[in-house]
């Protein structure tokens, strides 16, 4: 049996990961730019950080591709 080891973050280390406000991780999330969050509780949610992690990893990549707007 394999054991899957999978860490959820608050919204606080979310915020703290990504430097964007709540609100507007909340806004890339209902565009479907950002990952879901995970309902935890009647009022607690969390994200699940390798999905975090691999977004972040999105926009490094982005940032070692040439300029695609000019």
């Amino acid at each position: 049996m394999e054991i899957i080891v999978m860490r959820i973050l608050s919204k606080r280390q979310v915020k703290e990961l990504v430097l964007y406000s709540p609100q507007h991780i909340a806004r890339l999330e209902k565009a479907g730019q950002f990952p879901k969050r995970v309902p935890l509780g009647p009022n607690r949610v969390g994200w699940v950080e390798s999905e975090v992690l691999d977004w972040l990893q999105e926009r490094l990549a982005q940032r070692e591709e040439p300029n695609r707007h000019s």
